[in-house]
């Protein structure tokens, strides 16, 4: 059985950056995909950004160029780097995984294994 285990987070002032860790136990396929999703208090689950296998990713808009998304397969650990960060990020943030086939994306309906979060909190 996988599990995910996500960390990194914490409590940060705007503009600093925090590097999300996604570690994972158990067996999983190679040819996976991941995602990085939040949630907010009071607000639907979002996705962030997303890699495939291939190292194909996806971002989403409101966070382009300042979120990086990126992958160390030889550890099975992946990484959502944020920088410059503002009390609009303030959320959970989960990390999740799909295997082969797959695909990048940004919608939660299309990972079927998930963490059990971790809080990035941005004071202004």
């Amino acid at each position: 059985q996988v599990h995910l285990a996500e960390s990194g987070g914490g409590s940060v002032r705007s503009g600093d950056s925090l590097t999300l860790t996604c570690a994972f136990s158990g067996y999983i396929y190679r040819g996976r995909c991941i995602g990085w999703f939040r949630q907010a208090p009071g607000k639907v689950r979002e996705g962030v950004a997303s890699i495939d296998y291939d190292d194909n990713t996806l971002v989403r808009e409101s966070v382009k160029g300042r979120f990086t998304i990126s992958q160390n397969m030889a550890d099975d650990r992946h990484y959502l780097q944020m920088n410059n960060l503002n009390p609009d990020d303030t959320a959970m943030y989960y990390c999740a995984v799909e295997a082969w086939p797959c695909g990048t994306s940004l919608h939660d309906g299309d990972f079927s294994i998930w963490g059990q979060g971790t809080q990035v909190t941005v004071s202004s």
